[in-house]
């Protein structure tokens, strides 16, 4: 199974490599891009209407300022979308951005993570992998519990 991560400029990419890298760290494949809602209408479309033909499980779609992106995937895929809302040079402090992926009309989800959000968007990719593969599942697993074990780290060191 392999996770699309799209986003719709390459000034997304710093944000959209978090996503990236905690996806192969799974051993997840990606399959990365650049397709851009407002200046690749077609790329979109042939995207969107066919990912699921190309072993793709779930879709990372990154954009800032209007952040079409995530929501124009959604409205013509199949798969699970989640939208990393990402603070561009052109952006209202994120807000604008945060705002188009999260408001979505009924019957047209995008699960949204927090702003400039790539490493939880390419964790929550990987639960969703994970829900249907046992090796990504215990993956995760032990990925929670190595932040469980930092945090009692750090707990033993600042009372000491």
């Amino acid at each position: 199974m392999k996770v699309a991560v799209v986003m719709g400029s390459i000034s997304d990419m710093p944000v959209m490599q978090e996503a990236i890298d905690i996806l192969k760290s799974f051993g997840i494949e990606t399959e990365t891009d650049i397709v851009s809602a407002h200046r690749t209408p077609e790329k979109l479309f042939d995207f969107s209407q066919n990912a699921h033909k190309k072993g793709i499980a779930v879709i990372i779609a990154g954009a800032g300022g209007a952040a079409h992106l995530p929501g124009m995937v959604a409205s013509m895929s199949p798969l699970p979308v989640i939208g990393v809302p990402v603070k561009s040079s052109n952006s209202i402090d994120g807000w604008d951005s945060v705002l188009s992926i999260l408001q979505m009309p009924g019957g047209v989800p995008v699960a949204t993570v927090a702003l400039n959000g790539g490493k939880n968007a390419g964790i929550l990719a990987a639960q969703i992998i994970g829900s249907h593969d046992a090796n990504v599942q215990q993956q995760i697993v032990a990925y929670k519990e190595s932040l469980k074990a930092a945090v009692n780290e750090s707990s033993k060191k600042l009372r000491k």
